[in-house]
């Protein structure tokens, strides 16, 4: 399917009492798997729609399996805001990370009460999706995550520690490959455990150790998974548009 005028589509605009600002998010499909889907880095919330990766996926969401919930970022507002202090940066994701449980959650679940709830994003999009699915796995049933960094505190490549050597609880809280070796919760652990987990990285990615690593720590929990290396970097849209049909 290439014209996405049949499909089912929604823009909703609100202001948001937890980030005091409005936000942004755009709904594409009638029923199915609700899927949770975080932009990159400069990403918007129409973001999916402009890579085509909706058009990718039109035959599922048409069909009534899928149904995107395509939310705003804020990484300049916290992870990429450098003026500010690294403190206030990751602060301004755990506001983020609120408007997502109590506002866009809630708008959800009232619109499709589908039992299966998917986290899913590209880069920082993926780190968004595991992030909070492994933070509150009680509220997903799968996760997909392609080409993400699961460590903002990793230097590779060009890729800084996004904190400036700072370090706190509220990262370490936020950062899934330094919290999950040590959760030993049974009721975490078990909800993880029943989770769909689908982890894509390209074989020449500079995140490619980290997300073996992340392999090797949920391995080390019992915790289900499966990891798919793609030929060549795959941290491109090209490349997430043949995942998407595969792996959601």
């Amino acid at each position: 399917m290439s014209d996405l005028s049949d499909l089912h589509q929604e823009y909703h605009r609100w202001f948001s009492p937890r980030l005091q600002r409005d936000m942004e998010l755009m709904v594409f499909g009638h029923a199915g798997a609700k899927v949770l889907v975080f932009p990159t880095r400069d990403g918007r919330f129409y973001e999916y729609r402009n890579l085509r990766m909706v058009q990718s996926l039109a035959s599922k969401i048409a069909a009534g399996q899928l149904q995107l919930w395509c939310v705003d970022s804020l990484a300049q507002e916290s992870f990429y805001c450098f003026w500010c202090r690294p403190a206030d940066r990751i602060r301004r994701h755990i506001q983020f990370e609120e408007y997502i449980l109590n506002e866009v959650m809630p708008l959800m679940q009232s619109k499709n009460p589908h039992p299966c709830t998917i986290a899913h994003g590209c880069s920082l999009g993926a780190f968004q999706a595991a992030n909070i699915a492994f933070r509150h796995p009680h509220l997903f049933q799968k996760l997909v995550t392609f080409s993400g960094r699961f460590d903002l505190t990793m230097k590779v490549e060009i890729f800084s520690d996004l904190f400036n050597g700072h370090y706190d609880e509220n990262i370490y809280f936020n950062t899934p490959t330094h919290f999950l070796p040590n959760l030993t919760c049974a009721w975490r652990l078990e909800n993880l455990r029943r989770m769909d987990i689908i982890i894509v990285i390209g074989r020449e990615d500079p995140f490619l150790a980290n997300n073996l690593l992340l392999s090797k720590i949920l391995d080390d929990k019992a915790i289900p998974h499966r990891l798919y290396i793609w030929d060549g970097r795959a941290h491109r849209g090209e490349s997430w548009r043949e995942m998407a049909p595969i792996y959601l």
